[in-house]
């Protein structure tokens, strides 16, 4: 920390040293009493000052941290509801369960037709201008299209179940139907999650589907198992359609009450053309991005056993605890990079991008290096056989951290209205991912269903460095953006 940051956040500190007093020492400063106190002083001094300083960076900061601690606090719930839905059920049912939530996460994913994106960036660019009509428009009429969207999607999903039934694995029948009762809600709260981002709303966004939600299917689960129903997919599956209506509904109620106390009441603007304008070129970037998530499970399930994609998805899930940093920040800062992009403000957009840069990457790499050195043991937590992961977890780790390395690319590419150029990126990665995917998994199981994803990844990363570069004239590559001390 220097001197100036220092005088800035002691100004009695810097007072005295204008005076010519020194019987006080600057935290930070050697200290020949105690060196460590003075530290421990500064890094606690400049904590303090993250919390209650007003400055945009500091609040910038303050809902990475946020995030960052909703997506850690997410990541222990899920884990843990993950290895008791996986110890309780087994790999050959959790294999079905995981089959038939990655449609949910797929279908949920887009019928929102990428609107969560479009709030997160109008928001504040709404904010900023003073169209506070628009604003309110905006939260009535997306959450009515999101709706009315995914409904039509649940219904439509429901008649392709039963139309095709008799090319379906029989044990994916049942569990299917219910889960796609989840489409409705998980759609709602996905587009809420972009609502209240856009607002800064980092708690009403982010703790409803990623806290509440994996807390409630472990209550459900828990309730069944001790009414002794049978711990199979379809049990799993119901106790989903509790979480997802039960979390969504709660968030509905949260952000209604924030809405009445920050937005005044009055007029409402609906700009229906000019949001699916923004939003249908997001929507080819949703679905491009959960192909690169997602498709993987989905091969996986076509050549081999639920068993078989009950191991590469704990895997995969494990070792993709490290994106949470990447989630978090890009959260946190995606308003930002729209609100500075809105005010024509190019200088403080190239340091905040640094920023960005160096939050992602630093943390992901640290998160990595200690999940590889305790991947076997957590692993070992879903049961013995599920060690036969690790070589998945190894592969991935190279896509992911390559894909940090790059920051929060695709937000800034978003917020900055180059999202068509995102979705060219993205299609292109994702096309990539589903041809490795088919021609490796039969060959080579698992580990080809790995390298395929992280070679896919990488593509993604090194296309959106380019694109970034030629068109917005910034970089994003951290060798380009090391922290200067």
């Amino acid at each position: 920390m220097t001197s100036a940051t220092i005088n800035r956040l002691y100004p009695a500190n810097a007072a005295r040293a204008q005076s010519g007093s020194h019987d006080h020492f600057e935290p930070g400063e050697d200290n020949p009493e105690s060196p460590q106190l003075g530290l421990i002083a500064t890094v606690l001094a400049h904590g303090s000052h993250i919390l209650s300083s007003k400055n945009e960076r500091e609040q910038t900061q303050r809902n990475a941290i946020v995030a960052f601690a909703m997506r850690c606090l997410s990541a222990a719930l899920l884990y843990a509801s993950q290895i008791v839905l996986a110890r309780w059920m087994g790999s050959y049912e959790y294999g079905i369960y995981v089959f038939v939530w990655t449609w949910v996460l797929i279908l949920g994913g887009m019928s929102h037709l990428g609107l969560n994106v479009t709030a997160m960036r109008l928001a504040p660019t709404y904010r900023e201008t003073g169209q506070i009509d628009h604003l309110r428009g905006l939260v009535r009429g997306m959450r009515l299209m999101a709706l009315a969207t995914s409904t039509f999607v649940m219904l439509a999903g429901v008649a392709g179940v039963y139309l095709f039934k008799d090319y379906l694995q029989s044990h994916y029948v049942l569990p299917l139907y219910l889960a796609l009762i989840c489409v409705p809600m998980f759609t709602l709260t996905d587009l809420q999650d972009g609502i209240g981002r856009g607002n800064a709303w980092m708690g009403l966004a982010l703790a409803p589907p990623y806290v509440l939600r994996p807390v409630l299917v472990l209550a459900a689960m828990v309730c069944a198992y001790a009414a002794g129903l049978p711990m199979q997919a379809t049990t799993a599956a119901s106790a989903a359609i509790v979480a997802t209506w039960g979390a969504g509904l709660i968030q509905t109620l949260m952000i209604n009450r924030r809405l009445c106390q920050t937005i005044p009441k009055g007029p409402r603007a609906y700009d229906f053309k000019g949001w699916l304008s923004i939003s249908l070129p997001l929507l080819v970037i949703l679905g491009c991005e959960l192909a690169l998530q997602n498709t993987d499970i989905l091969i996986i399930s076509r050549f081999m056993t639920p068993t078989d994609v009950g191991i590469y998805f704990a895997a995969g899930k494990t070792m993709a605890l490290i994106m949470f940093v990447h989630y978090a920040v890009g959260s946190a800062v995606a308003n930002k990079f729209a609100s500075l992009h809105a005010r024509g403000d190019r200088e403080s957009l190239r340091a905040f991008v640094t920023d960005a840069v160096n939050w992602t990457f630093w943390p992901s790499l640290a998160g990595a290096m200690l999940i590889l050195a305790l991947g076997k043991p957590l692993l070992w937590l879903f049961g013995p056989q599920f060690e036969a992961g690790y070589p998945v977890m190894c592969i991935l780790v190279a896509g992911f951290l390559f894909r940090s390395a790059m920051g929060p690319a695709e937000f800034l590419l978003n917020m900055l209205g180059e999202q068509k150029l995102c979705a060219t990126v993205l299609f292109t990665s994702a096309m990539l991912n589903v041809a490795l995917n088919v021609a490796l998994v039969p060959q080579f199981g698992l580990v080809g269903a790995a390298s395929a994803t992280a070679i896919s990844l990488m593509m993604a990363a090194m296309l959106n460095y380019f694109v970034v570069w030629r068109r917005l004239e910034i970089e994003i590559a951290i060798w380009r953006n090391l922290p200067k001390f």
